[in-house]
């Protein structure tokens, strides 16, 4: 698919030059890379090799977005880990949201993967579900910015695209289908209050996969977008001590 809109400022993927361990970072849905750069930036700081590619129909116009199929970000996400895979040895992947979902495709899909750190991950969101039925209406409201500290924004589409929505179910559907896949160590990362994912997402990701190294931690001062609200550095520290044991 062409892309008619020109990418929004802050909205750039993005990539750091490291080590031979390497992060894949994966935004979320109708947002875009500043969700995750500023863990990325911590990320880069420590030395590894991070990748944040800008999912494709994100961080231009919505009208861009709903052109887009979840086979279209999947294969963003894709070329990402090809590109760390010319660099590292090693590949770690997180992701927000339904950057969580992608992580997990991606886990699901290459058994290399050495460890998946998932904040707020979906693979159900009932309140999503009568979406299926509209006929007629192309967009709906923003469900960007879901964020408990003051004065923070998140740099996310002001509509959503009901075709879009109809396409993440899909995604949900597939990965949750496959969860049994994933058997590298996972941290997973939720936030008691939420007004996008349920936060029993996790435990149903936490129930589901194989990985023998799982671990749910909670976090209290954050909603949705927790990678720019008050417990961002708690994610970093945390994420930082989960490579290095799994090294």
């Amino acid at each position: 698919m062409t892309e008619h809109y020109p990418i929004l400022q802050g909205a750039e993927p993005f990539y750091f030059e490291g080590s031979r361990v390497g992060i894949l970072v994966s935004h979320g849905f109708t947002g875009s890379t500043q969700s995750m750069r500023p863990l990325s930036e911590a990320y880069a700081a420590e030395g590894f090799t991070v990748c944040g590619p800008r999912l494709k129909g994100h961080g231009t116009h919505y009208e861009d977005m709903e052109q887009t199929t979840y086979r279209d970000w999947i294969a963003s996400i894709v070329e990402g880990y090809k590109w760390l895979k010319e660099r590292c040895d090693t590949i770690f992947v997180t992701g927000l949201s339904m950057g969580g979902t992608l992580t997990l495709y991606i886990a699901e899909k290459y058994p290399d993967i050495r460890g998946i750190i998932l904040i707020n991950a979906a693979v159900d969101i009932p309140a999503m579900e009568p979406v299926l039925q509209l006929e007629g209406t192309r967009f709906l409201d923003a469900i960007g910015s879901d964020i408990k500290k003051p004065g923070i924004k998140e740099l996310a589409y002001e509509k959503t695209p009901v075709r879009s929505v109809k396409e993440i179910l899909s995604l949900m559907a597939e990965v949750k289908g496959n969860l049994s896949k994933v058997s590298c160590p996972a941290l997973i990362f939720v936030s008691e209050e939420d007004h996008v994912v349920p936060p029993d997402n996790s435990q149903i990701i936490y129930d589901g996969i194989n990985s023998e190294t799982k671990e749910i931690h909670f976090l209290k001062e954050s909603y949705h977008v927790a990678t720019l609200d008050n417990d961002q550095q708690v994610i970093i520290e945390r994420t930082v001590d989960f490579i290095k044991k799994v090294l």
